[in-house]
């Protein structure tokens, strides 16, 4: 069962014992020893091949090159073997830090893996790269690297589903830095005084505004989740060697709470697993087909069904108007509700654009479908009929969809909206969708195929075949992978492909 704890602020006064503290009882989840069960342990697999496909199409970006270059500058640390660097040779390692921190970059740069959206939003999947850069680093076999993970993703989501961020323009990272503290305990099976104040390190050292996602949005959108796993891996060493946090971080009168969320009245209930309880949370979430903000998925699936059904609605000469009815977020951050004039601006960057739906509609509208380089290419977002169009399309707060959105159902929970379009000639067009066809309760949910559909999909440009079915062939044995295996869980590219995309200088 799941135990409900309820979080206030404390005066110092007070003197909160630390087991009564927040980041306690994240360590007692992350000590417990309950068994992962299968479906888990085949949804942590799938999500290990959805991290390596996205992590594929984005090895010779900017920002990934960037970021490995940076990796590669450090030596393998003292106490340990190293991590591997997607795309590198597996000889070729680096210190476990910066592999989180490299790793995590690349998979999170194209916003292309899975989400889970409640009271805040997340992308889960950031847990990995550090879990696993600490696990080769440390030489711990697959059945560790699984518990490890399970531990992530739960403490992140149980988090997610409590304590809002964003309403206080705090990024969603704060929710990442102790889950990958707590994951990593687990995986190096660590006592729960060590986890504890490696959580409340990892939670101080990773709270940051949301201005990163906010205007015209910056390479560091993929590199602020990397930044979280680095500092959790850091924390997690720190607390190793006996060095404490300060707490309590949640609830202290000048803690996160009084002073970063909802402040000194402030109060929430997290729910946490009970001892013995399995750590399910990670099937509660769901992957992406599209490389775009998640909100955008559904969206994206109706837009291409009506652009193929009606033609017509392709040509910006034949709309008077769009508007998305749709949640409070989707209409704030990514809609035309967040005021942001770049959100119609073609010249903006690409991860301006897939936080954009009026831009992401409209080309999916007018292309019957979406892809990940070609739906963000200069040339597609300056045409000039797809700006006539863009300019059309406006989002809507609807309370109805923002009550589905926040529904604590998984069969009302919704992310999509209801589109209505009017033409020139007076009729429209009005559709809706709730939830993306990739989504579990979707028109087409993904599968162990589709995870792998789309690993080819995006590896096969940059890896060679047999590399291809190495990775495939290992990762799907995961639970019985020695820590040699576990040292090999990465994937290299195509002689020259890293070497076409050349490193900028810096510092180190």
């Amino acid at each position: 069962m799941t135990v409900t704890h309820h979080v206030r602020v404390h005066a110092s006064s007070e003197n909160l014992a630390r087991e009564d503290q927040l980041a306690w009882k994240i360590a007692e989840v992350a000590v417990d020893r309950v068994e992962v069960e299968q479906p888990v342990v085949d949804m942590i697999v799938n999500r290990i091949i959805d991290n390596a496909a996205v992590a594929a199409a984005s090895l010779t970006r900017a920002p990934i090159v960037a970021a490995r270059a940076q990796a590669f500058s450090h030596p393998v640390s003292t106490g340990g073997a190293g991590a591997n660097l997607f795309g590198a040779a597996l000889d070729h390692r680096t210190s476990p830090e910066w592999a989180a921190w490299a790793n995590g970059v690349a998979v999170r740069e194209l916003d292309y893996h899975d989400t889970f959206l409640a009271a805040e939003y997340s992308h889960p999947g950031d847990n990995i790269p550090p879990i696993l850069a600490v696990a080769q680093h440390a030489g711990k076999d697959g059945r560790a690297l699984v518990r490890g993970i399970a531990t992530g993703y739960e403490i992140q989501m149980d988090l997610v589903r409590a304590i809002c961020l964003h309403r206080h323009k705090i990024d969603h990272v704060a929710h990442l830095g102790p889950s990958a503290a707590a994951g990593i305990g687990t995986l190096l099976d660590l006592d729960v005084e060590t986890i504890y104040q490696a959580v409340g390190q990892a939670l101080h050292t990773t709270t940051a505004t949301r201005q990163s996602r906010k205007g015209e949005i910056s390479t560091w959108k993929a590199h602020a989740p990397a930044f979280a796993g680095k500092m959790a891996v850091e924390a997690v060493d720190r607390a190793m060697r006996g060095q404490t946090s300060p707490a309590p971080i949640y609830e202290g009168e000048d803690g996160v709470i009084a002073w970063m969320l909802d402040g000194k009245d402030a109060a929430y209930d997290v729910p946490l697993p009970a001892a013995g309880e399995p750590k399910r949370a990670i099937l509660d979430s769901y992957t992406k087909e599209h490389s775009a903000e998640y909100q955008a998925q559904a969206l994206i699936d109706l837009a291409r069904r009506l652009g193929l059904a009606n033609p017509a609605l392709r040509d910006p000469a034949n709309i008077e108007s769009i508007v998305i009815h749709t949640s409070h977020h989707t209409h704030n951050v990514i809609g035309s509700g967040a005021n942001d004039p770049q959100k119609y601006d073609p010249t903006a960057s690409r991860e301006t654009l897939d936080h954009s739906v009026p831009y992401i509609f409209a080309v999916a509208l007018q292309d019957g479908g979406w892809h990940h380089v070609d739906s963000y290419a200069p040339e597609r977002a300056g045409r000039a009929d797809t700006v006539a169009l863009w300019h059309k399309i406006t989002t809507a707060e609807d309370p109805e969809w923002t009550r589905r959105y926040h529904s604590e159902d998984p069969d009302e929970k919704a992310f999509g909206g209801r589109v209505e379009i009017r033409l020139t000639d007076g009729s429209t067009v009005v559709d809706e969708i709730a939830v993306a066809d990739a989504h579990p309760l979707g028109a087409r949910p993904f599968a162990r195929a589709d995870y792998i559909a789309k690993f080819r999909l995006l590896a096969e440009p940059v890896l060679e075949p047999a590399e291809i079915e190495r990775f495939l062939e290992l990762v799907q044995r995961l639970p019985e992978l020695t820590a040699a295996q576990v040292a090999e869980l990465s994937i290299v590219a195509k002689p020259g492909v890293l070497d076409a995309a050349p490193a900028p200088r810096g510092l180190f």
